[in-house]
């Protein structure tokens, strides 16, 4: 059985979702933060795992269901971020970040029968899932991220590296205030449409 790891920063107002500013404010952007990685968890906590880790940049809240162990991030670029978390595993890992919060359980349900890595990739050109059976961190050091072709140099990685890749389903990312409309049409019962929907009626959205 994997380990699951979500990468995540503590929503507060200001540090988090800056690009659904406007037309949110740096609170509401926040509330939707918080809303995305409570969904993100407890996809994360119904899915089959040997151990559920956070790796967080901040404090845990009330958002944080139980059984996760929350490790530090470390310092430096997200690429040295991502290799650390891959550096504290032991056996086979698969990492997601925050900003997916209609990935299910189901998706979550991956083994490495046959494969070597599974990568998910994201509309914008990033990523939103890195699994690898061997969690070698020099698979994802140096690879630039936050560009839109993130994704394409990452797999490029596994299969320089002549890793065996599982393909998993692309998943729109929560950047800006469109992403956030059709995340929450494709996960309309999750708790960031819920917030995305109180929000606008809060104030004529």
């Amino acid at each position: 059985m994997i380990s699951l790891l979500v990468i995540a920063k503590e929503p507060l107002p200001g540090r988090v979702k800056t690009r659904l500013c406007p037309p949110f404010t740096p609170e509401e952007a926040a509330a939707l933060a918080e809303a995305a990685l409570t969904d993100t968890l407890c996809a994360v906590a119904a899915a089959p795992a040997r151990r559920r880790i956070l790796v967080l940049e901040g404090k845990a809240g009330p958002w944080l269901p139980p059984g996760f162990d929350v490790v530090a991030q470390c310092s430096g670029g997200l690429d040295a971020r991502l290799a650390a978390a891959f550096a504290g595993c032991d056996g086979p890992a698969l990492l997601i970040g925050m900003d997916t919060p209609q990935v299910t359980p189901a998706l979550l349900t991956v083994d490495f029968d046959g494969y070597d890595a599974c990568f998910g990739a994201a509309e914008d050109g990033g990523f939103w899932a890195l699994g690898l059976a061997v969690p070698d961190p020099e698979l994802v050091r140096e690879v630039p991220m936050s560009t839109p072709t993130t994704g394409a140099v990452q797999r490029s990685r596994l299969v320089a590296a002549g890793l065996k890749v599982r393909e998993l389903p692309c998943l729109r990312d929560v950047d800006d205030a469109a992403d956030a409309e059709a995340v929450a049409a494709a996960a309309p019962h999750g708790r960031f449409a819920a917030e995305l929907a109180r929000l606008r009626s809060g104030d004529g959205r």
